[in-house]
């Protein structure tokens, strides 16, 4: 009788604790989810073609650095009620207020750029023009925020993200050689030593991962969501599970770039790949194409906000998705403006839009190192954040992760300068 009431009464716990992560769950899977946007897709794609399974274990490493990075968002947020563009202003000062919010602005520009890229490609498999799937993606993002409720329009977007695991099947499908991926995907190591293209490589992996967009997405979701200190456990897990549908999803296409195209240094996109699939595996490339649209739209949806809420902050504009459109004009403009701007950008005749997807990551990460200085500057301060103030180990691989991005983006630049250093 004894142990029955004991194994009930523990029962009763965990089920009320499942409800309550539930009912947290959103800013740390939809964020991390979109982590594996429209470049990302790309460059996981890319880095199996040109160096088969070599960046598995680089991704299997970013899974909990991104955790770590973004978990300091949703201490941060909960503890000020701030989002982090307004949180820098309140700390920082104007000149750094607005250099943040510069930088933020126009990466996310033409991160949402790279996003209608791989959303173009994809349709474009099937036959779809660019323009018309750019406005109707334009249309539907807009559309989500008439109904004026923050929680409808997380529980749509975590729909879509579900569709992003739409790669996962397809490794069991192709049968690839599980001891090959053990062998030359989990144990360290660099392709070709560490010449030029390998660190650019290794960059827009990184720069893919974590972003900038991230740290201002998810801590203002946080506070648009209203979670309070003790929902930070349970938006841990959420930040947490996140990072692993994030990793799992781009080992799947490494490991399905490198099936169908290792070594084939030609490939340029991910939208590239599922046009050459179609004909030989319909099924294949017909998932890939898919998955990229997905990836492009949750990407959009996301990385546009991230922008906007920052804008809104530091305005004081009224920027909250529950309120109506009429209520946030100037928000909605603003995120409106910034999607046609990159969507226009993509229709230029010529445009080298796989390079430009690449770039774009380089250039996240070359930027990430000041957004996580404001960070771990801002949760060193206890009368901000009270108990959830950084640890010393958190500090240490805080303090390491910045370390790490800068001596990668020194060491980019001294190989692109002088080439011959790295063999060429």
């Amino acid at each position: 009788m004894q142990l029955g009431s004991t194994l009930y009464y523990y029962y009763r716990r965990f089920r009320k604790q499942l409800k309550i992560l539930a009912a947290v769950i959103g800013p740390g899977v939809i964020v991390m989810v979109a982590d594996n946007d429209a470049g990302g897709i790309t460059t996981y794609m890319l880095s199996g073609a040109y160096y088969r399974y070599s960046f598995i274990w680089i991704v299997l490493l970013l899974g909990p650095v991104a955790y770590v990075c973004q978990e300091m968002t949703v201490r941060l947020g909960v503890m000020t009620k701030r989002g982090h563009a307004q949180a820098i202003f309140e700390a920082f000062g104007p000149f750094w207020g607005w250099f943040s919010l510069t930088d933020l602005t126009l990466t996310d520009t033409l991160t949402i750029t790279t996003e209608f890229i791989g959303m173009t490609m994809a349709m474009e498999v099937f036959g779809i023009p660019p323009l018309f799937t750019e406005i109707v993606v334009i249309t539907f993002i807009m559309v989500l925020l008439v109904n004026g409720r923050y929680w409808t329009w997380e529980k749509i977007v975590l729909a879509i993200c579900a569709v992003n695991m739409i790669y996962v099947p397809v490794v069991f499908f192709i049968h690839p050689n599980v001891s090959q991926i053990f062998r030359e995907g989990v144990v360290p190591g660099f392709p070709e030593g560490l010449g030029g293209p390998v660190v650019f490589l290794i960059m827009a992996t990184i720069g893919t991962t974590i972003a900038p967009w991230m740290i201002f997405f998810q801590q203002s979701s946080v506070v648009d969501k209203g979670l309070k200190k003790r929902d930070v456990p349970y938006a841990r897990w959420d930040t947490a599970i996140g990072s692993a549908f994030t990793v799992i999803t781009a080992v799947a296409l490494i490991i399905i770039a490198t099936v169908f195209f290792g070594g084939d240094t030609a490939l340029g996109s991910a939208g590239q790949a599922a046009a050459l699939l179609m004909p030989l595996h319909p099924y294949v490339g017909t998932i890939l194409a898919i998955g990229l649209f997905d990836a492009g739209l949750i990407g959009a949806l996301s990385v546009s906000l991230a922008s906007s809420w920052a804008v809104g902050e530091v305005f004081g504009w009224s920027h909250s998705l529950n309120d109506r459109l009429g209520q946030a004009r100037w928000f909605n403009l603003f995120r409106l403006s910034v999607m046609i701007i990159a969507g226009a950008i993509v229709l230029i005749p010529g445009a080298p839009l796989g390079v430009v997807t690449l770039f774009v990551q380089v250039i996240a990460v070359t930027l990430l190192p000041a957004a996580l200085v404001f960070l771990i500057v801002l949760l060193n301060q206890e009368d901000l954040v009270g108990v959830y103030k950084n640890t010393r180990t958190q500090n240490i691989m805080a303090g390491t992760i910045v370390g790490v991005i800068l001596a990668l983006s020194t060491l980019y630049a001294v190989g692109s300068i002088f080439p011959h250093l790295f063999g060429g």
